[in-house]
Order: structure tokens, then C-alpha cells, then sequence
């Protein structure tokens, strides 16, 4: 399976007012089919005050009318399952929006029936917190509301309160809204910041570290706010919740746990979670061949045997060549990313735009910031409106997007090169090469078999092998991840095959058809390597 992530205001919009919508998603669901994506993830729809534009909840079980009605949630859903799409939703966990109705009536009073559904505390003294637990995004992650001189607790913005799951009323009413969107055919969520779940009921101050962050506060260990061992119990009870309906609905963490072993233990024993998100190969940030190896054998080893989930890109950081690309071979070095998320053994999670070589364009001005951290923070911290900016689809009016004069974030000047329709014409595009590794996925057999390191100390290759279910059939991949002309001499006999040639299936720079001799491969900069071995 392909997923695809949408951040739905910058998709496609259907109705001229700037931002994408539901019906333009499935207006492009044809685009995606073509393209090869089995699966989209869409992040947050419902209605929200946009605070953290909608990971910020005001009510669960709708759709927010910015982006249009259920009843064209519902037609994007049959939609795409004529096509064979899934369509997965971003179920926030963590928090709500402080404009919540259960948050309203929790700080109605200290005696109100839903207090206990949020985490409140008094402070220390006057105008002191409870303890010193911050906000990933600046600040106390305490606020004061004066009504009720009690202190709530946010792991985020001050707007997005922290539900208390150690309330069995916060359970339910969280498992009923993932049984909401099940019954309406969704197949799956994306669990935001579950990490976050639980905090030590004891209020123990996090780790003072050294230093200070981008908003000018110490730096912190999490200790006491992230990771608590309660998180795996609830994660079971969602699973549960999940297995109860047809066509094995899926869940994604979103787990930027510190190592694999941590990451490991989000599989549960096939009772958690099927796919945690991978942060560990996503942030290498440097294209070094040890460090991916190590990485992907660690994965590929891992204990609870779960089936690995890799990305690069996700609306929350920047683009991954504008963190792995030299500024020389960024587009090269694209489709290296590709080869290297789209034939290793994961489930791979591209994100929008990334298979046109969509760029990082962050705000120049603090005055055309939208997202709230780049406001708290400029100049230092941006925001994240660099990455989530619109789909470039051709070179019409706002790169085909939305015909409106403005639309809610600019469309930049490098949609202009980097756009569907014209990378649809070159076959040597970044477009080209998505489209044609994603049909390798489908028709070679032995991409969904093993993997298998090889040339395991070399500084400048990642080279590994896929092998068939059966084992009759091998895939060579060599990635080159150094910015100079290398030459490869491998000997696959310890692996059980002679062959010494291979067919080129993808190949970048293109060096045709015609069989290569293994034995002495040149690879350019940052050059791709797919061939078969029969």
C-alpha cells in the first residue's frame, strides 16, 4: 500500500475561494489513482477556530464548512472506493480546541460534571504554575483561567487544552467519534501527537537540559509528559475498536519516539498500532549511507516484527530536499529520496507535491506569517506555512489550485517549473520517475519481498537487494549518496546469485535498457540504480 497525505486547504479548491475543499480533493482522486496511491490521509477537516489550522477541534463529528459538507465527505468516500482508495482521517486524541462545548462546560465551574475531562491543577502560588512543564510550542504549558483561579494544561497552544484519558469518560466519548467516521466507511486514522496521552499525575518538574529553544525557554526533557506506559493501553482499546469493522481499517501513530526500540514497541504484540510513523529514517537530514543502513537493518530487525512505515515530508517539516539536497542536485537527489522510500520493505507515505519536487517556501515577511509558531517565533522559527503551501497542478492561475485572486497562502514562483502538467511531458522529470518507481512497485513481485543489505561497508552506496516471496526473482537497488562519480564492483554470490549483470527497470540519470555489468558499475552524484536479476 501507498499513502498519501493531503493537507486539504492547499489540495485543490472547488469553489473559487482560495483554500482547497472536500470536493476538490475528489475532483483530483482520478490524478491519484493514475498515479499509483492506494490510500490518502487527510489532516484535520472539522471544524476548528484554526488555531493550529484544525489540529485544534471544536467538534469531532463534523465538517467544517470552510471545506464543505458530510454529505460531500460521504461522495469523496464512494468516490474513491470506486477507484480503490482509502481514505484515512486525522483523529486528533490529545487535545480540543478550547472552543470545544466538553472544554467550555469543563471550565464552567470547579464542580462542573466534565472538569475531570481536562487536566486542572492549582498553581504553586500566586501567578506560579503547577511545575514547570512547557509547551512544544513556547511558553508554560499551564494556563490560568481566572473564572476558576485553576490552571489547565496544554501540551500545545494555550487554545488546545489536553483531554484527561485517564477519565473513562473521555474514552468513550473519543472511541465513539472513531466509531462515527468508521460507520460512514473511512478506513483507518492517522493518531495525532499520541505520544502525548498521559502525563504523571504526581506533576514531577521535567529535566532542566542546557541551552534555551527558538522561543527563548530552557530546554526540557519530556520526561513526565510523553511516552507514559498508559499510552499502549489505550492504543489497545483503539485497535480493538478498529478490528471490529471490515476491510482491516488501519492505524498510524504519529510516534517521534527517540530510537527504534521505542518505536518498536508501538506494534504491541499485533495489537496496537500497524504502522508507526517512522521519525528515525525521516530525520537523518544528511544523505549518509551508513547511517540509512544501520537505520534499515534496525527497522527491518525489529522485535514485534511490525511492518516498517517510512516518510520524508509531512506538513509539519520542511520539504525533504531542502533538508537533504545540496542546493546543486536538488532535483536529482528528489528522485534518490523516491528510490529510497519506494523500494525499501516499508509502507511508504508520500507527502503532496512531493512527487512534482514541490519546494519549502516560507514567508519572507513576519506580516505574511499564518501559522501561529512562526508569528511566537520569527525570526528564528518561520512556521510551517513554507511546506504547506498549494498544489501546483499546470501553469494556469495560481498553478491550476483555485481561481481566486488570493488564495490563503501564496502560490510560489517555482510552480512555474515544478507543476504536474508540465513534468507530465518529460520524461526525465521528478513526476516521471515517482510514476514509473510506483508501477515498479505493483509489477515486480520481489518489492514485496525481502530485503537484504549488501556491500555493507561501503562509506558512499546503500545498496540492498529485494527478493521475491518465492526467491526466484531479485531487485538490485544502488543509491549513490555522495555528490561525486563512484564506481561499484559487487560479487552477489554470497547471496545466492550469479549473475553478473542486470537489467536496468529505473534508472536515474536514464542509462537505457541494455544489461550493466555489476562488476564494475559507474554511478554520477547522486545517481539511482534499480535493475532486476533474473
Amino acid at each position: 500500500m501507498v499513502i498519501y497525505e493531503i493537507y486539504p486547504r492547499s489540495f485543490q479548491d472547488s469553489n473559487g475561494d482560495g483554500v482547497g475543499d472536500i470536493n476538490g480533493i475528489t475532483s483530483r482522486l482520478d490524478y491519484l489513482r493514475d498515479l499509483g496511491i492506494d490510500a490518502i490521509w487527510l489532516c484535520p477537516m472539522y471544524p476548528s477556530p484554526l488555531v493550529d489550522f484544525g489540529y485544534d477541534i471544536s467538534d469531532y463529528t463534523a465538517i467544517d464548512p470552510l471545506y464543505g459538507t458530510l454529505a460531500d465527505f460521504d461522495h469523496l468516500i464512494s468516490e474513491a472506493k470506486k477507484r480503490n482508495i482509502r481514505v484515512i482521517m486525522d483523529y486528533v486524541a490529545n487535545h480540543t480546541s478550547d472552543q470545544h462545548l466538553w472544554f467550555k462546560e469543563s471550565r464552567s465551574s470547579r464542580t462542573s460534571p466534565m472538569r475531570d475531562w481536562y487536566i486542572w491543577r492549582d498553581g504553586k502560588g500566586p501567578g506560579q504554575p503547577p511545575n514547570n512543564w512547557l509547551s512544544w510550542f513556547g511558553h508554560s504549558a499551564w494556563t490560568l483561567d481566572p473564572a476558576t483561579n485553576q490552571y489547565y494544561y496544554h501540551y500545545f497552544y494555550a487554545e488546545q487544552p489536553d483531554l484527561n484519558w485517564r477519565n473513562p469518560q473521555v474514552r468513550k466519548a473519543m472511541y465513539d467519534v472513531m466509531r462515527f467516521w468508521l460507520d460512514r466507511g473511512v478506513a483507518g486514522f492517522r493518531i495525532d501527537a499520541v505520544s502525548r496521552l498521559f502525563e504523571d499525575p504526581n506533576l514531577h518538574d521535567d529535566p532542566i537540559l542546557p541551552g534555551k529553544n527558538s522561543y527563548g525557554d530552557p530546554n526540557i526533557q519530556h520526561k513526565y509528559t510523553d511516552n507514559l506506559p498508559e499510552v499502549h493501553e489505550v492504543l489497545r482499546e483503539m485497535r480493538r475498536i478498529v478490528d471490529q469493522y471490515p476491510g482491516d481499517p488501519i492505524l498510524i501513530s504519529e510516534a517521534d519516539e527517540p530510537n527504534i526500540t521505542e518505536l518498536t514497541r508501538m506494534y504491541g504484540n499485533n495489537d496496537e498500532i500497524q504502522l508507526p510513523m517512522d521519525f528515525q529514517i525521516a530525520d537523518v537530514n544528511r544523505l549518509s549511507a551508513p547511517e540509512f543502513r544501520r537505520l534499515l537493518d534496525e527497522i527491518d530487525h525489529n522485535p514485534a516484527h511490525g511492518q516498517p512505515f517510512y516518510f520524508f515530508s509531512n506538513h509539519d517539516q520542511p520539504r525533504q530536499w531542502d533538508r537533504y539536497g545540496d542546493g546543486v542536485h536538488n532535483d536529482q537527489i528528489a528522485k534518490l529520496m523516491a528510490a529510497l522510500l519506494l523500494t525499501t520493505r516499508a509502507t511508504p507515505l508520500l507527502y503532496y507535491g512531493e512527487e512534482i519536487g514541490m519546494r519549502t517556501t516560507p514567508p519572507q515577511r513576519k506580516e505574511d506569517v499564518q501559522d501561529p509558531i512562526g508569528k511566537i517565533g520569527w525570526p528564528e522559527e518561520k512556521g510551517r506555512d513554507g511546506e504547506r503551501t498549494p498544489m501546483q497542478w499546470d501553469t494556469s492561475k495560481n498553478a491550476g489550485f483555485s481561481t481566486a485572486d488570493h488564495t490563503w497562502l501564496p502560490v510560489p514562483p517555482s510552480s512555474a517549473e515544478y507543476n504536474v502538467a508540465v513534468e507530465s511531458l518529460d520524461p526525465h522529470s521528478i513526476f516521471s520517475f515517482y510514476k514509473r518507481a510506483l508501477a515498479l512497485r505493483r509489477s515486480e513481485p520481489a518489492l514485496n519481498g525481502s530485503y537484504v543489505p549488501i556491500d555493507c561497508s561501503s562509506p558512499s552506496f546503500l545498496s540492498f537487494l529485494r527478493k521475491s516471496p518465492g526467491g526466484s526473482d531479485s531487485i538490485l537497488v544502488v543509491l549513490n549518496m555522495t555528490g561525486e562519480q563512484r564506481r561499484l564492483r559487487l560479487d552477489l554470490t554470497p547471496y545466492g546469485i550469479k549473475q553478473k549483470s542486470s537489467s536496468p527497470l529505473l534508472t536515474a540519470p536514464d542509462i537505457g535498457a541494455e544489461p550493466v555489468s555489476i562488476e564494475n558499475l559507474t554511478m554520477p552524484p547522486f545517481a539511482v540504480f534499480i535493475g532486476a536479476l533474473h
